[in-house]
Formats: structure tokens, sequence, C-alpha cells
């Protein structure tokens, strides 16, 4: 891995890091992307399972896909990138972490305050009253899932095609976007609007933009540097760099 001498230089310096993660930080932790040639999206059709319209017509069979999804998920663990970036809060003062994954990872390796713009899956509300409700059981016999208070729908806590992102969660990313030095741009494909928009806002308010990934994407021309390969071997690299000036 080819670190610049400007890289080195503000991980030596910056206190203000902003960090967007995307599915291929969690493909590292074998969680299936949605996009790819073996993307999730591949075999089934997401209008079927991630569309509110969808899921009052059928929520059987969305909140199958869902138990599914999570008994997926909670066979995995999260990756040295996830570790990796965790201790990277604790080691800088003004430090946002913003990811576009639903699979509650980040807060597992102990990230704290995350700003989820899609959702978690481990979160449901009530369509009806908006109360939120963990650990949701979906069994043959509960197949959909009701609230206690008013026994209107469960759904899960996902943002769906065609829906707002979670009220102020993309507010506070573009804040952050706006007055970081550094932003970190990994695993992501750069083409799901408006998250993508946050490495080129953060550019363009004169952060030092660098994308992680395994291959170049849309936005590679845009940014400082790319560094390409696994998240999980460049990032405890980049932490350890600051560890090292910081201890």
């Amino acid at each position: 891995m080819n670190i610049s001498d400007k890289l080195r230089l503000l991980f030596h310096n910056t206190e203000s890091i902003c960090v967007l993660t995307g599915a291929g930080i969690s493909a590292e932790s074998g969680v299936e992307t949605f996009r790819g040639s073996n993307g999730l999206w591949s075999k089934l059709k997401p209008e079927e399972l991630a569309d509110f319209n969808a899921f009052m017509r059928n929520p059987e069979l969305v909140w199958e896909w869902y138990n599914y999804r999570k008994k997926i998920i909670h066979n995995v663990k999260p990756n040295p990138a996830h570790f990796a970036l965790a201790h990277l809060q604790e080691l800088v003062k003004d430090f946002t972490l913003i990811t576009q994954n639903i699979d509650n990872l980040h807060i597992r390796a102990g990230s704290k305050n995350v700003l989820e713009l899609h959702g978690n899956i481990e979160r449901s509300y009530c369509i009806d009253c908006g109360k939120f409700v963990a650990d949701v059981e979906v069994s043959l016999e509960n197949k959909v899932p009701h609230c206690q208070f008013c026994n209107g729908i469960i759904r899960p806590d996902i943002v769906w095609f065609g829906e707002m992102l979670p009220e102020g969660v993309f507010e506070a990313a573009t804040e952050a976007a706006n007055q970081c030095e550094l932003f970190l741009t990994i695993g992501t494909s750069a083409v799901v609007y408006p998250a993508a928009s946050l490495p080129l806002i953060a550019r363009e308010n004169g952060a030092y933009v660098v994308e992680i990934n395994m291959e170049r994407t849309e936005i590679s021309h845009s940014v400082n540097e790319t560094l390409l390969g696994k998240a999980g071997e460049i990032l405890p690299q980049l932490v350890k760099m600051k560890e090292e000036i910081k201890g």
C-alpha cells in the first residue's frame, strides 16, 4: 500500500475526520453486497422486498426475507476494518462515522453515535404509532409481528426504495462532511445518492478525500487519493500510524 506523504502528514496533524462506509466493508465479514455480479439483488427483485407498497401487499414475504437476512448477519462478526474505525474514534477529537449499511456491525465493533443513513436491521417500528421495537420475533405462528401498544403492523427500520432518509441523519452527515479536514470513503460503490454526494461535499469544502476500495468507482477521479485493497488490511495500518503519533 502506497500512502502519500500528504496523507501521512494529515494523519499526523488532523483532529477532524469523517468516514463514510458502504457494503464493501461488510463484505469482508461475509455479508453479501446488494450490487455487483453476485449481489443479493441479482437473485431477487428489490421491488418485492424493499418497497412499502410491496410490504403492505405481502408482509409475510418481506418479513421472511428480513428474518433470513438477520440470521445471516447474526452469524457474521465485525472485521478488522470495523474495529479499526472504532479505535480511530478514540484517537481523534472530532470524528464522525456515517454508514450506508444496515448490519449493525459498526456498533457491535464498538463505534458510538453512528449515523445510519439507511436504518438498522436490528430495529423495527410500528407503522401506526411509530414506537420502536427491539428483538422482533418472527416464527411460523407469528409471521407478521404486531405492536403490543396499538396492534399495528411492525416493519423493519430500513429505508426502502422511494422513502426519505431518517430525519436529521443526512443533515448531520452533511455538516460533518462540510467541516472535516480528512474524509475517508470506504467500500462504497458511490452510485447511491444522496450518500454518494458526501465525499464531493467534503472535497468542495477543502477536505482531503481518500477512497479505500477493492476497485475504482464513479468518484475515483474526484478524490485526492485512492488506496486499492481490503479495508481490513488498510485501515489497521492507517490507525496504527495515528496511534503511534498519539503514543
